[in-house]
């Protein structure tokens, strides 16, 4: 799996060396040296994880930060703080502010190296969380999460976090129902609750699982896992 970055940093020189240290590591890197693209990019873009510098005109690094804790997508991404400033107060804020770690410059191909390897594993788990699979299965769903009539659609893919649906009537933003539907392996999901969160007519209809029971949870996990790797 090939992690999404963004780095974000107002001095092109230090910027493209730590895209290039990134890439060598087999990243894919977003690199922003203008702060306001990059809170734009983290309001609409998916990210598996955030490096950004801590002094910088328009949007400092704190708010970027505050900005990614509080974005529905990139709200758990790990965050790396880049700062030449070493002081107990600059990361207290950090800290503060969301982010996990610290690398102080100048840095070197051996610490960024060092410091990825650390990280890897959480980046590569939210890209986990998020990576969506063409899924197709009929699905069975009670509106509203109450006993009723059962209506059935169609799932278009599928992820750890919920599924796109084929639209439908009842399906509407903001509706609360209960999901049944088999995996490829013949197992069955019952009683999964989801929330409808995006309504698109011509893509379909997006819904957030609220609650899996454990071994839903990691039949799904272990579908998305087994399915990334191939």
């Amino acid at each position: 799996m090939k992690l999404r970055i963004m780095a974000v940093d107002d001095e092109p020189a230090l910027l493209e060396l730590l895209k290039s240290h990134l890439e060598w590591q087999g990243c894919e890197v977003a690199d922003f040296t203008d702060s306001r693209d990059a809170a734009k990019c983290l309001s609409d873009e998916k990210i598996d994880g955030l490096f950004v510098d801590v002094k910088m005109p328009h949007v400092d690094g704190f708010t970027l930060v505050e900005m990614a804790r509080n974005s529905k997508l990139n709200a758990r991404v790990p965050v790396v703080m880049l700062t030449g400033m070493d002081d107990g107060e600059t990361m207290r804020r950090g800290f503060a502010a969301g982010a996990n770690f610290f690398l102080g410059k100048p840095f070197t191909r051996d610490r960024i190296y060092r410091l990825l390897s650390a990280t890897r594993g959480l980046m590569s788990r939210e890209k986990q969380r998020y990576a969506r699979l063409p899924y197709r299965s009929l699905v069975d769903f009670i509106l509203d999460l109450a006993p009723g009539t059962s209506h059935r659609t169609q799932s278009i893919d599928i992820s750890e976090g919920g599924m796109m649906l084929s639209p439908s009537e009842g399906l509407a933003l903001g509706r609360e129902l209960s999901l049944s539907f088999s995996l490829p392996d013949a197992s069955r999901l019952d009683n999964a609750r989801a929330k409808v969160v995006r309504v698109a007519p011509a893509v379909g209809v997006g819904v957030m699982f609220l609650t899996l029971n454990p071994r839903d949870a990691k039949l799904l996990e272990s579908f998305v896992i087994d399915h990334l790797e191939e």
